[in-house]
């Protein structure tokens, strides 16, 4: 490679060489990376405190770092050299530990990059567990720990069932928990009983095989326990160490959220909870004759898969329903666009998600909510006051609003939308293939009660599925 065309190839050239370093860095894993002192402290005040500071350190071509392990070092050298980190530089392994160090050595440019990069690429779809589990145990919960905020936001809105045992640990499962505990308005997707569950199975599984086997089977999912499910009522093998592993959990566990049948026929003979804390449960029910709370934390509706199906009965008259109710065609003779609404209703407070595929665009293919009431399915929904959609050509239309620009045009076939409602606010928003876009402010006029929309035309085909809150 010619020198002198690229100063940050060239400046490469000296990452981790022997050749051009004057300093041996020891890190906690006892592996030796070299770096020259003067681009270190150049580049962070923290370095230059450290190497510069008229002490040993000065002097000696050694330095130590026992909390930084090279990993994440050798991307701060990436950085530090070249002003710049590619992002398939960051993967699973390392991502955690490069955040820490650029914490430690006051690098915010790369931590800016380190919490980009997580929430635009695949690291926070396919490894927020792990991502979670590490930099809780890594770094102090704090309200300005931005990446571990955006984590515990994107591990909250998977349902904890849908979490191999051993993707998150006892630390980074207390951490959501602590963050989301008694929050409204942060999404979670997991009701308490199947909260307490993976709890209970995660601590089990610390203490031995034995214990993770007959807390598995002691234990049924929600299904089956709505499904009447009979279990053998006796305590568990080792309950006493379950019992301590599971004791950081319990105070994030919001026991009132759960039936006091399941309470008393499912977890008190398990003998793991403290007595202490069902018998608060219990007070409560005795006081108050019930008990008057949701069995989710936090605000994100999870609807019942049946619901995810098109309306026979709202719908245009030249649209087809098909695949028990799954997908929407517009007929041969549909030559404008005609409207079908969702058998679910978007209703109350608290945020609601769902995904439209394009399987056949159409000319203008659009994707939203509408009301309830004075709604013509006949034509297209974003030419009436009671509909609020998105076209493929990258416009919102409201028949009140009129249409406005939002986001880039999207015509492929496999097309996925995603539909983000807060109830809460009334407010909606969109993603296109994944990237979301902003709030549609200029839709203030909401009301309390909605439904998913789409207008489609010949030769038009859209699918409408659940959020994908799986990994």
């Amino acid at each position: 490679m010619t020198r002198g065309y690229s100063l940050e190839q060239d400046l490469g050239l000296l990452i981790n060489n022997p050749k051009y370093s004057d300093i041996e860095i020891l890190c906690e894993d006892e592996k030796k990376l070299y770096a020259c002192r003067a681009i270190l402290a150049a580049r962070s005040e923290v370095l230059d405190r450290l190497l510069y500071n008229g002490m040993k350190e000065t002097y000696e071509n050694k330095i130590s770092f026992p909390n930084i392990n090279s990993a994440g070092m050798e991307i701060i050298l990436e950085y530090t050299y070249t002003g710049s980190v590619k992002e398939e530089s960051l993967t699973e392994d390392n991502t955690i530990e490069a955040f820490y160090a650029a914490d430690y050595f006051q690098l915010s440019g790369l931590q800016d990059f380190i919490i980009k990069t997580v929430k635009n690429t695949n690291l926070a779809k396919n490894y927020s567990p792990e991502l979670l589990s590490k930099i809780s145990e890594k770094m102090p919960s704090t309200e300005d720990n931005i990446l571990l905020n955006l984590l515990v936001e994107t591990v909250a809105i998977i349902p904890l069932n849908n979490i191999e045992f051993g993707r998150l640990t006892i630390t980074g499962l207390k951490c959501l928990l602590s963050i989301t505990h008694e929050k409204e308005t942060i999404p979670f997707a997991t009701k308490e009983y199947e909260v307490f569950r993976y709890s209970a199975i995660i601590a089990a599984k610390q203490v031995s095989n034995d214990a993770y086997e007959s807390l598995m089977e002691r234990l049924p999912t929600l299904e089956q326990v709505e499904n009447t499910i009979k279990v053998e009522n006796k305590s568990i093998t080792d309950h006493q160490d379950v019992a301590k592993e599971l004791e950081p959990l319990v105070k994030y566990i919001d026991f009132k959220r759960i039936k006091g049948q399941v309470l008393v026929n499912l977890i008190e003979p398990l003998e793991i909870i403290p007595v202490e804390t069902l018998l608060s449960v219990y007070r409560n029910i005795v006081l108050l004759n019930s008990l008057d709370f949701k069995d989710i934390r936090g605000n994100l509706h999870v609807i019942d898969k049946a619901s995810y199906v098109w309306d026979e009965t709202a719908r245009g008259s030249s649209l087809i329903i098909e695949d028990n109710g799954k997908i929407v065609e517009a007929s041969n003779n549909c030559n404008t666009h005609q409207s079908v609404r969702a058998k679910m209703t978007l209703e109350n407070n608290g945020i609601f998600e769902w995904n439209v595929i394009i399987e056949e665009m159409c000319t203008w293919s659009w994707v939203g909510v509408c009301a309830a009431e004075n709604i013509n399915y006949e034509v297209f929904a974003g030419n009436q006051p009671t509909g609020w959609v998105l076209s493929s050509d990258g416009n919102c239309s409201n028949g009140s609003t009129g249409q406005f620009s939002y986001c880039p045009s999207f015509h492929g076939v496999g097309t996925r939308i995603t539909v983000h409602l807060d109830m809460n606010k009334r407010t909606c928003a969109f993603s296109v293939n994944g990237t979301k876009y902003r709030e549609v402010t200029e839709w203030n006029n909401l009301p309390s009660k909605l439904y998913p929309v789409v207008s489609l035309r010949n030769p038009g085909r859209f699918r409408i599925l659940e959020p994908e809150y799986k990994y």
